[in-house]
């Protein structure tokens, strides 16, 4: 069985959470590991008209049989981590979750900083939840791990050692990334990006998995990108033409609403490649052609729609797998066997 990434290819928001979810559901895997950053990044899923997001904790977890790990690579946040395991108590996620012994902590003091730090949070726009200050103490090597805090002792677990048991017994793997490729520290529009590297290797170091034991790179791409914060957007939109468009959405995070634009088609191909994408995940299909909402078979799709999705496969060089078009768990079409 396989082990699968899915990375975000775009500035962040781009339905990672639903397909996530999807994947988790159908695929069933038996672990479903959290890579990225840390609380900085949040996922949202609908199950039955139900919002639900999560900081911490992988997207994946309304699988019920799927031990629920978070990498070594990852900030924990205790108080979002107990904030999330009571939000999400319905699904029995106590008792399947497991935090890496390795995770740095963030500390009120680093969110404190990242909230009145002008430059942080006034220039680069940051979330303010101390990301970047925690990630910049584990650089010095002296910030706290997740071994030293006594409260999070019954979740530890070595994530590295899980992950790769549960290959060699050829068990699927579902790790996710956060945030987006053009928020990564090292190829991001810097220094408008995020405190390290987003991409499909980093996500996999994150959690222990070294790059011969990758099968499937999932890169997601919304039908237009969105950004929150600021940064370069070649192709940005007005807002009001945004509005016009029904294109209005606000961060999971930070509540703030997010900049639109049209979709990116060199930044798009650029992003796939270095992510070393095996396949594409469309989001929000019905937001570009509102006559796709809640298509599950791709013959079906209207015309223009069919169009806009040949046209990505040609231009960024990576067949489409999965297609959303709606926000509910069931609004997907899956062309995964047809790669």
């Amino acid at each position: 069985m396989p082990s699968v990434i899915v990375v975000g290819g775009q500035w962040g928001d781009e339905g990672k959470g639903s397909v996530i979810a999807y994947l988790a559901l159908h695929d069933k895997p038996d672990i479903i590991a959290r890579g990225g950053v840390g609380t900085n990044a949040g996922h949202s899923v609908f199950i039955n008209e139900k919002k639900y997001a999560v900081r911490q904790l992988p997207t994946g977890f309304m699988n019920r049989e799927a031990r629920l790990l978070v990498g070594a690579g990852v900030l924990v946040d205790p108080e979002v981590f107990f904030h999330e395991l009571e939000h999400l108590k319905d699904f029995d996620v106590a008792r399947r979750v497991g935090i890496d012994y390795r995770c740095s902590i963030i500390e009120p003091h680093h969110k404190e900083m990242d909230r009145k730090n002008g430059y942080l949070h006034g220039k680069i726009g940051t979330t303010g939840s101390g990301c970047g200050p925690a990630n910049a103490d584990r650089a010095l090597r002296k910030a706290r791990q997740a071994k030293d805090i006594k409260e999070l002792e019954p979740y530890l677990t070595d994530v590295a050692q899980e992950v790769n048991d549960a290959l060699d017994e050829g068990k699927l793997v579902l790790v996710e990334g956060t945030q987006g490729f053009g928020l990564s520290l090292y190829f991001g529009t810097y220094p408008y990006v995020t405190s390290k590297d987003t991409s499909a290797s980093a996500i996999a170091s994150d959690v222990g998995i070294g790059p011969t034991r990758v099968d499937d790179v999932i890169v997601v791409f919304k039908s237009f990108p969105t950004r929150v914060g600021a940064g370069p957007f070649p192709t940005e939109m007005p807002m009001e033409e945004a509005e016009k468009m029904g294109l209005v959405e606000y961060g999971t995070v930070t509540g703030r609403r997010r900049r639109v634009g049209w979709f990116d088609f060199e930044f798009a191909r650029y992003s796939a490649k270095i992510n070393g994408a095996t396949m594409l995940a469309i989001t929000m299909l019905d937001k570009y052609d509102k006559e796709a909402f809640g298509v599950t078979d791709y013959d079906k799709l209207p015309m223009r729609a069919k169009e806009f999705i040949e046209e990505i496969e040609d231009k960024v060089g990576v067949p489409v797998g999965l297609i959303r078009t709606g926000p509910e768990l069931e609004h997907i079409i899956d062309l995964r066997e047809n790669i």
